[in-house]
């Protein structure tokens, strides 16, 4: 008998012994994970506080599951709020232009959609450290059929709408939940022909229908599979059927200048407008009926404030003096003003970091000068862009070959960015035709000369030092470039009515890039194709790209179409530009994400 106890005991001995060494081998494997992490993310704050670049490839979002883990998570991006934040205080940022309005479907202006972003909930977003996956919003869960023709989405209960005042009678209309209704009022609007979103249309172009067949549930089918579709679907934002139907009737056109209505925002995010001050601010504030709040996504700083400064250097000095929380630098102030006291002394921190967009000089091919792809090149090989880096943007980026970020997948690492090169562009320009017969120093083909006129925003120091010096290159080779400044918004609207002929604006990347909104031709009269771009090889790929899932030739199609676009040269392709952020040192969750810094969970102490 205990002969059989002691075997007995021997064999537990053995068994908890080995259980031991088990779990302590698993504790040191799981606290080296969290100590590497957690040293590459003091690393990364580290170099962004002390001005280092920093790398974040953008990961395709074809690395992810099919179902995007729809459901596995209470709600998009929680685990990256404080639990311990207090609520209140404010963040107090500049905007370099005023908004024209805030209708959710027609405004395609930044400071409008920056104010939109903060006052609407989607379905779903993207998560913060892993763009690539989507993670639930007012959608709970959904599931994507086999052929990724269908998707059937269940939404949240008990997700509200704000109260608002009746713009027609002056009477406030209660609070109501968000029902799938919402949802397909949204594309009704959107799809209505009158309605002036032309190239928000385009992406849903292949949408077949929406459907309600409950409160809470909503089916999205597209009529061909598109890869675009789950961004597309997920991206939903819904819209108050008896707010913008006057009389019970929804107008396209008379929505598309309702002042009344589009001058402030029915909320459904994490905060509401609270006052619009002309050219002056816009003020937000914690929305007390959004979802999030249970969820624990809700934003702990109570006031958002965006004050309207056009000029970078009174923005800066603004912030400087405590009158504002957190700006972008320019490139100039990033290296001239770092000696500054409260940069020097740790109260105001500066973030740089690699961006996901690219600036470009743009040339409409409508012009005669620019309809040819040799004379387009010639441009770009007139314009000494490394001196322009290095000089005015002080070597905060680099020299961009195309639409597709250096730190994509979908990036062709093969292509070297065309150098500047006078006598190469000078035999183009030759072969192209151009030449200056009566001697006076300007450049002529088919009796008209190569003159034209690039339109400058008022108010941007930047494109006040770039554009001069790209007149002076351009001058050196017999070609007139006029310089026309105007407002933003005045800029915006030559641009849609296309009443322009060169410009210099930038585009923001995306993870998953369609470039079928700015470069397919059809997408000349009404999409943001506005330089008149027109290739049929370019476009028969940008459709190809559309219906391909498999990630390898998604990345073989975009090489394609990059090669296309840095020998066609529809835009000379400036500067894939850091990201240059300064920000009071006093707010806390202060985190580096791939795509930037996430305000919505910064809190104060």
């Amino acid at each position: 008998m205990n002969s059989s106890f002691d075997r007995f005991f021997r064999v537990l001995a053995i068994i908890l012994a080995v259980a031991v060494i088990y779990l302590f081998f698993t504790m040191i494997q799981t606290l080296d994970r969290l100590h590497l992490s957690n040293m590459r993310m003091l690393a990364v704050l580290e170099n962004l506080k002390t001005g280092t670049a920093v790398e974040t490839p953008s990961a395709p979002a074809a690395a992810a599951p099919a179902e995007n883990l729809a459901g596995k998570s209470r709600a998009a991006n929680a685990e990256y709020f404080d639990r311990n934040a207090k609520v209140g205080g404010e963040l107090i940022s500049p905007l370099s232009a005023d908004a024209p309005n805030f209708n959710p479907l027609t405004v395609n202006e930044a400071s409008a959609s920056t104010i939109l972003s903060l006052c609407s909930s989607s379905l779903a977003e993207r998560d913060w450290m892993n763009p690539a996956l989507f993670k639930p919003m007012l959608a709970e869960s959904w599931e994507i059929s086999a052929d990724h023709l269908e998707y059937r989405i269940k939404l949240r209960k008990n997700a509200m709408w704000q109260e608002y005042v009746c713009p027609d009678s002056g009477k406030t209309v209660p609070a109501r939940e968000i029902t799938a209704d919402d949802f397909v009022f949204a594309v009704e609007a959107m799809r209505n022909p009158d309605v002036d979103c032309a190239s928000r249309r385009s992406y849903y172009k292949d949408l077949d229908t929406v459907t309600a067949p409950g409160k809470y549930e909503l089916i999205v089918r597209w009529k061909r599979a598109y890869y675009g579709s789950l961004e597309s679907t997920l991206a939903l934002t819904p819209m108050q059927r008896e707010y913008y139907c006057k009389d019970g009737k929804f107008d396209g056109k008379s929505f598309n200048t309702d002042h009344k209505r589009n001058r402030t925002i029915v909320s459904s995010g994490p905060y509401y407008l609270e006052r619009w001050e002309r050219d002056r601010k816009i003020r937000l504030r914690r929305n007390p009926r959004f979802f999030g709040i249970g969820l624990g996504i809700a934003p702990s700083v109570e006031v958002r404030e965006f004050q309207i400064i056009k000029h970078p250097n009174t923005q800066l000095q603004a912030l400087l003096g405590g009158k504002l929380n957190m700006m972008a630098l320019s490139a100039e102030q990033w290296v001239r003003r770092a000696g500054e006291k409260k940069f020097r002394d740790g109260s105001i921190s500066r973030y740089r970091y690699s961006g996901d967009g690219y600036n470009y000089i743009g040339y409409n091919a409508a012009v005669h000068c620019f309809r040819d792809s040799k004379t387009r090149l010639a441009l770009t090989l007139l314009i000494d862009r490394e001196r322009i880096l290095q000089e005015v943007l002080h070597g905060c980026g680099k020299l961009a070959n195309g639409p597709f970020a250096p730190g994509s997948v979908y990036a062709d690492k093969t292509l070297v960015p065309h150098k500047y090169d006078v006598a190469r562009a000078k035999e183009l320009l030759r072969e192209a035709g151009w030449k200056d017969a009566d001697g006076d120093g300007i450049l002529e083909r088919d009796g008209r000369k190569f003159e034209f006129t690039m339109l400058q925003i008022s108010g941007s120091a930047t494109q006040a030092r770039i554009l001069p010096m790209i007149k002076e290159f351009f001058a050196a080779a017999g070609i007139d470039m006029k310089l026309q400044t105007v407002e933003w918004s005045v800029y915006i609207e030559r641009l849609m009515s296309r009443n322009f002929e060169a410009c210099n604006l930038g585009w923001t990347g995306s993870i998953d890039p369609d470039p079928y909104q700015i470069f397919h031709s059809s997408q000349i009269k009404d999409g943001d194709n506005f330089v008149g771009y027109k290739n049929p090889e370019v476009d028969r790929l940008i459709v190809e790209l559309r219906g391909e899932f498999d990630l390898k030739k998604r990345i073989a199609i975009c090489h394609q179409i990059e090669k296309h676009l840095y020998n066609d040269q529809p835009y000379t392709f400036m500067f894939y530009p850091d990201q240059l952020v300064a920000l009071e040192e006093r707010y806390r969750n202060v985190r580096m994400f791939p795509r930037g810094l996430a305000t919505l969970a910064f809190w104060l102490p």
